[in-house]
């Protein structure tokens, strides 16, 4: 049966996949911060030389994604869905092996870092956006809650093991789940020339913006989408890659610290797909400000009152905010931009969100490095927060503006 005949089944499997697609690359991307600890006390590294592998991925992966957007628009996104899980799965087994900084950051920081983009929001958010065109912001929140169900799944699994199989079993059997995928991935019916006349079809029958990459790049909406996303993924990584550490270093077990860390991705799930609804009934501008308002209030709380009882408050409820942003980057993307040139606007948005996330990782460290703690970039973190408020609700009074 041709997969035109059967849209809603179709449109069902796409979405599934790509929800299973996100969540073994959130839960593979994070793993790093459940390891930090073992590894640095095995290998007798720094915690700055891990977070600078960290860096390294942030940077590779984001100088990439502009590219895998073009290539989404273009060409055959299964063939390199397959490809990118493969080389995934690969790179990860060999984290397990690894001896020194340089293989952990060639590894890990390069090779993992370029196939996890090709599984990444960018591309699976496109996919969806084919699929779902009307109904956006819900259908991306549940693709993209599966990286919020990996936190939690894929974390809890490998802290449940990390005591008796290591860090190092725990990358290899991260490896083993991502090779799983390629199953279903490979009954994945898309016609790359089926899904652009879709996509001509549905821009020619609404009113959204049409703008090349050259126009966008030079529009105020723009520049502000950047350092919203900039600032977020700062935030994001800083705490994915260093709440374990900061938690144990104020006295939680390290079994406790890890589960919490995948609570934080269940929390997540709940945020994302609250965000789902509201953006679809009142835009992605509602959405980022309550994220960026609720950040400013649990980095403040953590600077002001740091006990063991704040840190489990704090990273619940950052886990709420912590995938926010991720289904809305292709919303105000096609709201402001248009469809024609989705992916590639996409990618330079999330490019940005990564490289600013590799900075927020490798700051992290080198702080707790210097001063024994991470009070002072906490601080930071409340400054950051604020003006990305500020900077969201410049959006807020310009869409305000223009309905005049």
């Amino acid at each position: 049966m041709k997969h035109f005949k059967i849209p809603g089944g179709q449109a069902l499997f796409v979405l599934i996949l790509a929800f299973l697609l996100l969540l073994f690359n959130g839960g593979s991307r994070f793993t790093i911060g459940l390891t930090l600890k073992p590894m640095a006390n095995d290998l007798d590294w720094s915690r700055t030389t891990l977070s600078l592998t960290v860096t390294v991925f942030m940077v590779v992966s984001a100088v990439v994604l502009p590219f895998i957007g073009r290539l989404v628009d273009r060409y055959n996104l299964k063939a390199m869905l397959i490809l990118a899980l493969l080389v995934s799965s690969a790179s990860i087994a060999l984290m397990g092996l690894v001896q020194t900084p340089l293989q952990a950051i060639l590894i890990y920081g390069v090779i993992f870092a370029l196939a996890n983009a090709g599984t990444s929001v960018a591309p699976i958010g496109v996919l969806v956006s084919r699929w779902f065109p009307n109904r956006l912001g819900l259908a991306n929140s549940i693709a993209i809650s599966g990286m919020g169900v990996g936190q939690l799944v894929i974390i809890l699994l490998l802290t449940a093991q990390l005591d008796v199989i290591g860090w190092r079993g725990a990358f290899i059997l991260l490896a083993g789940l991502g090779l799983l995928l390629i199953m279903p991935l490979l009954f994945l019916g898309i016609s790359p020339t089926t899904h652009h006349q879709v996509n001509q079809n549905n821009s020619s029958s609404s009113a959204e913006p049409k703008s090349s990459v050259s126009t966008a790049v030079f529009t105020p909406v723009f520049w502000i989408l950047i350092a919203i996303y900039a600032i977020c993924g700062g935030q994001d990584f800083f705490v994915a890659t260093h709440v374990v550490a900061f938690a144990t270093d104020q006295g939680l077990t390290s079994s406790l610290a890890g589960n919490l860390f995948a609570m934080m991705g269940l929390f997540g799930l709940i945020g994302v797909l609250g965000t789902g609804f509201l953006c679809d009934r009142y835009g992605p501008v509602l959405p980022t400000l309550i994220c960026f308002a609720l950040r400013i209030v649990v980095f403040a709380l953590v600077i002001m009152v740091p006990t063991q009882a704040t840190i489990l408050l704090f990273a619940l409820c950052y886990g709420i905010t912590f995938w926010i942003t991720a289904p809305l980057t292709v919303v105000f993307v096609q709201k402001y931009f248009g469809r024609e040139n989705l992916g590639v606007l996409t990618g330079i948005v999330i490019m940005i969100h990564q490289a600013a996330g590799g900075a927020g990782a490798y700051s992290g460290g080198a702080v707790y490095d210097a001063h024994g703690s991470y009070h002072n970039i906490f601080v930071w973190m409340v400054v950051l927060s604020i003006a990305a408020f500020l900077l969201t609700w410049q959006i807020r009074k310009k869409e305000v503006i223009d309905s005049y």
